[in-house]
């Protein structure tokens, strides 16, 4: 009965698979964060496993080539009075000579954007058994616990907790997947960018307007800050930063694919979050999805959509849920990068010792992807730099301007601490 109800869901997702949605599979090494080449991905529809729908492999970034797939119509996920699944889901099963194979179900497609799925593959260790994640439904189209609600503003000097000095974006996060007194619950170490796009790509359809996604995402950051700023959940005795559960914080899942149009706005507004006058601490910005469930004076996210589609900005969203003192703030401190960015881009014939920095991080950077060219560090911005850093910048999805700006500042600075941490560790 429940083969039968499966393939019945497979062939109703088939059928109304009319419109096309696209996706990148990029494999690294999760002991050296190196790309693994050759690695082979069968993709198949999630409940037919055994019929392959494609067959992927790895080239020496790591990366597959983009490939569309069938996905529902895109106004599944545009009007919130459709209630069929807007997104159809596949089953990926890794395998790479030398590491475990990994099998992830429910790899969800929409139509119209690109799906990306990082997989970290561990070395094979004999009578391991295979690694399986099955990803749960996305929250606006499941059914999740609502938020139970909690000052937007935690009393931090009538309590006397202890709290960060400064917002700092922290380069990791604890998260806890499950209630907070689930003492089975796994703990992950997730980065913090990384945690962002999970939790947006969980909790928000990727076809949104752009707005709509930035009104979003800097209501995921600013309660993720709130909660690393004031140590919230370390005050009460635990050992993590955040929880998945959707009653208490947001819904973060393991090994789920994360979509382009949102990891772009999260690159750029990574080191954002909401602030009020006279506070110090990132506002705890709660929301719901304004379909199932309601919630007065906080952001409802199919609510944000329409406001998007009306042409409302980003801060206007923010400031029709939260009041018009809401205002976007930026942390000065980065954890984990060998320095903030300047403030300013590095192009042609910029020169000096942030240049040489950004040298010598590339060529590191390049032990790892070969296909970047290594340059000679001698703090100067010329044509070779600006060819290593386009072609860095297309290895990693950025736009292939040959700049150094914001985003690829920070980017370079990932990836060299990645790379070059194992390095050291080995």
């Amino acid at each position: 009965m429940l083969v039968k109800m499966m393939q019945e869901g497979v062939q109703r997702n088939k059928d109304q698979a009319v419109d096309r949605g696209r996706l990148q599979i990029n494999v690294t090494s999760e002991i050296t964060a190196y790309p693994i080449e050759n690695a082979t991905i069968s993709i198949s529809y999630t409940g037919v496993p055994n019929s392959t729908l494609e067959q992927l492999q790895t080239n020496q970034v790591g990366q597959t080539e983009v490939v569309e797939l069938d996905a529902p119509p895109l106004e599944y996920s545009l009007d919130q009075t459709i209630e069929e699944q807007p997104y159809s889901e596949y089953t990926l099963q890794v395998n790479a000579p030398g590491f475990e194979p990994i099998s992830i179900a429910g790899a969800e497609i929409l139509a119209d954007v690109t799906a990306l799925q990082d997989v970290r593959l561990h070395p094979l260790i004999e009578d391991a058994e295979p690694e399986v994640y099955v990803i749960p439904a996305h929250t606006l189209y499941g059914e999740y616990p609502p938020k139970i609600p909690e000052d937007e503003i935690k009393p931090i000097d009538e309590s006397g907790e202890i709290v960060l000095s400064r917002v700092v974006i922290p380069e990791y996060v604890i998260v806890h997947d499950g209630s907070p007194r689930d003492s089975t619950a796994t703990n992950y170490y997730v980065k913090y960018k990384d945690y962002i796009k999970n939790v947006a790509s969980s909790e928000i359809y990727a076809t949104w307007t752009e707005n709509a996604i930035r009104a979003n995402v800097l209501a995921i950051m600013s309660f993720t800050l709130n909660r690393v700023y004031t140590e919230y959940y370390r005050n009460r005795g635990y050992d993590f930063t955040i929880t998945s559960s959707t009653a208490f914080d947001h819904k973060w899942i393991p090994n789920r694919n994360y979509f382009d149009t949102i990891s772009t706005i999260v690159d750029e507004l990574f080191a954002d979050y909401l602030s009020r006058p006279n506070v110090r601490q990132p506002i705890l910005t709660q929301y719901c999805d304004g379909r199932r469930v309601q919630c007065p004076n906080w952001l409802t996210q199919w609510g944000s959509q329409s406001l998007g589609e009306q042409g409302y900005s980003a801060i206007e969203i923010l400031r029709y849920y939260y009041g018009d003192d809401i205002y976007i703030n930026t942390a000065q401190e980065v954890s984990g990068v060998p320095s903030s960015w300047p403030g300013y881009d590095l192009e042609n014939g910029a020169s000096g010792e942030k240049v040489r920095q950004i040298q010598e991080q590339l060529n590191v950077v390049a032990e790892a992807y070969p296909l970047i060219p290594k340059i000679a560090v001698d703090g100067i911005y010329g044509p070779a730099t600006a060819e290593a850093v386009r072609v860095f910048q297309s290895v990693f999805g950025l736009p292939q301007t040959g700049v150094v700006d914001y985003r690829t500042w920070y980017k370079i600075s990932e990836i060299y601490v990645g790379v070059s941490r194992i390095a050291e560790l080995r």
